[in-house]
C-alpha cells in the first residue's frame, strides 16, 4: 500500500516518485504495489489549465509499464483520454510489461465540495481480471460506496477488491463521518463477499483539502488485517493467503444462490420505469 502525497499536475514528478517506490518493492520482493485514485495527477484539476489526460500508450505511462517487466505489479490511477476529447478517472492494473485491466471510475462524486462530474465522463462497465496472484477486482474510490457494483465484481469472480482512493478531510464529514465509513464499508464487503479488500488512500493536502490516509487492508472474515497510519507518508506491505478466499467461500456459502437472472430481470423492469439515471 503506497500511501502517498501527489504533486498537482505534474505527471512526470508522480511518475519518478511511482517509480522509486517500485524499486524499493522489487528488492523487498513484494508482488503489487497499489497507489491511490488519481496518483499520477492529482484530484483538483480544475483548478490548473493544462491537458493532463493519457492515453494508455502515453510515454510517460510506458515508463511504468516497462518498470513491471520484471516486478512488482502495480495499480495506478491516472486521468484516461477518451476519442472524443472526454476523460474518464481510471486505474490501470499492470503486469509483466503490460496493462492488463484498466477500470473507468463509474460513480462520480459531485456533490458538497466535489466536482468530478465537470471534468470526467462516467466508466460503463465492471470487470474482474485475472492476475499472477489471483483475480481481481478495482473500485476507484466512489465506486465502493455503490453496493450493487461491488456485488458485480464478486460474481465476476474477484478474490481482492484493490479500492484506490482520494478520501480527504471536507466539510462533508459533517453529513457523514467519511474515515468511519471507510472502515465499515470494507469489513462489511470482506466479510459478506468472503474476499479481501485493500483500501489505499492518498496523504498530504491539496486545494484546502487534507487527505487522511488510513489505508487498511481487511481479509476475507472482515478483519482489518493491515493498516497505515493518519495522515502520514507510509509504504506498508501485507500478506494475502487467496487459498482463505475460497475456505471461507466454502465455510459461509453466502454467494452460492445469486440469482443473477432474478435480478437481471427487476433491474431491467426498474430502468424501463425509472430510466438509467
Amino acid at each position: 500500500m503506497a500511501q502517498l502525497p501527489v504533486v498537482l499536475g505534474d505527471i512526470d514528478a508522480n511518475v519518478e516518485r511511482a517509480l522509486e517506490v517500485l524499486q524499493k518493492a522489487r528488492a523487498e520482493r513484494d508482488d503489487l504495489v497499489v497507489f491511490p485514485e488519481l496518483f499520477l495527477t492529482g484530484a483538483n484539476i480544475g483548478a490548473l489549465d493544462t491537458d493532463l489526460g493519457m492515453g494508455l500508450d502515453d510515454p510517460r505511462l510506458a515508463r511504468l509499464v516497462s518498470a513491471t517487466e520484471d516486478g512488482p505489479s502495480v495499480c495506478i490511477g491516472f486521468i484516461q483520454a477518451g476519442r472524443r476529447m472526454n476523460f474518464f478517472n481510471s486505474a490501470a492494473y499492470i503486469e509483466d510489461g503490460k496493462i492488463r485491466h484498466t477500470h473507468r471510475k463509474v460513480y462520480r462524486v459531485t456533490y458538497h465540495v466535489f466536482e468530478e462530474g465537470k471534468y470526467f465522463s462516467p466508466g460503463d462497465s465492471m470487470h474482474a481480471f485475472d492476475t499472477a496472484a489471483g483475480r481481481m477486482g478495482m473500485l476507484v474510490c466512489n465506486d465502493a460506496w455503490q453496493p450493487p457494483l461491488v456485488f458485480v465484481a464478486v460474481q465476476d469472480g474477484a478474490q481482492v477488491l484493490l479500492v484506490p482512493s482520494n478520501s480527504g478531510e471536507t466539510s462533508f464529514d459533517a453529513v457523514a463521518d467519511t474515515r468511519s465509513y471507510w472502515r465499515q464499508i470494507g469489513r462489511f464487503y470482506a466479510s459478506m463477499f468472503q474476499c479481501y479488500l485493500v483500501f489505499v488512500n492518498r496523504v498530504g493536502s491539496e486545494a484546502g483539502i487534507q487527505y487522511w490516509g488510513g489505508s487498511h487492508v481487511v481479509n476475507p472474515w472482515g478483519s482489518v488485517i493491515q493498516e497505515a497510519p493518519l495522515h502520514e507518508e507510509s509504504t506498508v506491505a501485507v500478506d494475502l493467503d487467496l487459498s482463505a478466499v475460497r475456505r471461507r467461500r466454502r465455510q459461509a456459502p453466502f454467494l452460492k444462490e445469486s440469482r443473477l437472472g432474478l435480478l437481471t430481470k427487476e433491474m431491467n423492469r426498474l430502468v424501463d420505469e425509472l430510466g438509467d439515471e
